[in-house]
């Protein structure tokens, strides 16, 4: 079933990242880490069926996607990115593999942090957040989404990783077995990875290798 929404408001969240929040249909509900196929009003782009994850928490009185655009694609990224106060999306019912199933550790790359958002803003707002870690890569500084809300989530340890840059504060490089055995220790928790299929195939692997259980691998199939 397909909502038609209109967008209330719009925030530049990175040099290429903005937050769109809109309406919410009446008893409209999803699960923090779910997703949604999306189409924008416009000629050609109702049925685009393109999926986003909700980084609104399910008891809002709004919607949310924190999307990142991509002008070069010409594709519905940069559609959005044309997109104002007023306009409307349209999204069907909610989806999606990755959600909550315990303490542990989650891996993002880039825009694949999106699932975690809403899974993080519930674990804030429960109190819960102590003994959870979030390892986030991403090219360059300047890439990180929501860098200082992540930071200021107590009780969440944060480890940004970067690809093409090598600064004081930051690991350097992609993330490995090596890296992963330095930086998550015990491997009897959960995992939720969450980015370029290379990269999530790429950790799972590491993970299993160094012991994790196969059902602790949460990723979106």
């Amino acid at each position: 079933m397909a909502h038609k929404l209109a967008i209330t408001e719009i925030e530049n969240i990175t040099h290429d990242v903005r937050q769109f929040t809109f309406e919410k249909a009446q008893g409209f509900a999803f699960t923090p880490g779910q997703a949604v196929e999306v189409g924008i009003d416009r000629d050609g782009w109702r049925d685009a069926d393109n999926p986003f994850t909700f980084t609104a928490l399910p008891e809002w009185d709004h919607l949310q996607f924190t999307i990142k655009i991509y002008p070069s694609h010409d594709g519905l990224t940069e559609q959005i990115g044309n997109l104002g106060v007023g306009d409307r999306f349209f999204i069907g019912d909610p989806w999606g593999t990755i959600e909550y199933k315990g303490k542990g550790t989650f891996f993002a790359g880039g825009a694949g942090v999106t699932p975690f958002i809403a899974i993080l803003r519930m674990l804030r707002e429960r109190g819960e957040l102590s003994g959870h870690r979030l390892i986030f890569a991403n090219k360059r500084e300047a890439d990180i989404i929501l860098r200082q809300e992540f930071d200021a989530m107590e009780g969440l340890e944060t480890v940004y990783v970067l690809s093409g840059e090598n600064k004081d504060g930051f690991e350097y490089g992609r993330i490995d077995k090596p890296m992963l055995q330095r930086l998550i220790g015990n491997t009897s928790q959960q995992f939720c990875v969450c980015g370029p299929d290379g990269m999530v195939e790429s950790i799972n692997s590491a993970l299993k290798d160094l012991g994790a259980d196969p059902e602790a691998l949460i990723f979106e199939q």
